[in-house]
């Protein structure tokens, strides 16, 4: 059937490493607080959009002429569950420190590097893969709290980047 030939999407992994633009940044750089894997339950914004230019031709009536301009980047938006590190702990803030470090003027503003892969359901090898470069935390949202529901918290990033690649593994 054609069904068995679709990747399923529950099974991804998240990783993200600091990109060191400036090797004199040393130990007295942002720590590399996600440069971990995993952790994320959702992830949107896989997406590229090419801009279409028009140009009109004079005399032709009937239809334009299209050239390809700049690529529109989505930004991606990685949702999780606020962790920490037992049921008395405090939430973990690096999501927060992150976007909060770089508002602040905190310098060497701290960069990273993605990779979203889809896994194989029981062997866990990466599927397809997307790469993104160069990303900023745009926005953190923090859960929306709602005493009835008894929901867990979940907290989102957005990252712009400076480019998305897929590569097929």
């Amino acid at each position: 059937m054609a069904d068995d030939f679709l990747l399923p999407a529950f099974t991804f992994r998240v990783s993200l490493t600091r990109v060191n633009d400036r090797p004199d940044a040393g130990k007295d750089a942002n720590p590399d607080v996600l440069g971990t894997t995993g952790g994320f339950a959702e992830c949107t914004g896989l997406e590229l959009e090419a801009d279409i230019k028009e140009y009109l031709e004079g005399g032709r009536n009937d239809g334009v002429i299209r050239r390809v301009g700049r690529v529109k980047l989505a930004p991606l938006v990685l949702k999780r569950g606020m962790f920490s590190a037992d049921a008395d702990s405090r939430a973990n803030p690096d999501l927060w420190l992150w976007l909060t470090r770089m508002v602040s003027g905190t310098q060497p503003v701290t960069r990273y590097n993605g990779r979203i892969e889809i896994l194989a359901p029981k062997s866990r090898t990466p599927l397809a893969t997307w790469t993104f470069d160069r990303g900023l935390p745009q926005k953190v949202t923090g859960p929306t709290l709602n005493a009835k529901t008894g929901e867990i918290a979940i907290e989102e990033l957005h990252i712009a980047h400076e480019g998305l690649r897929m590569e097929v593994s």
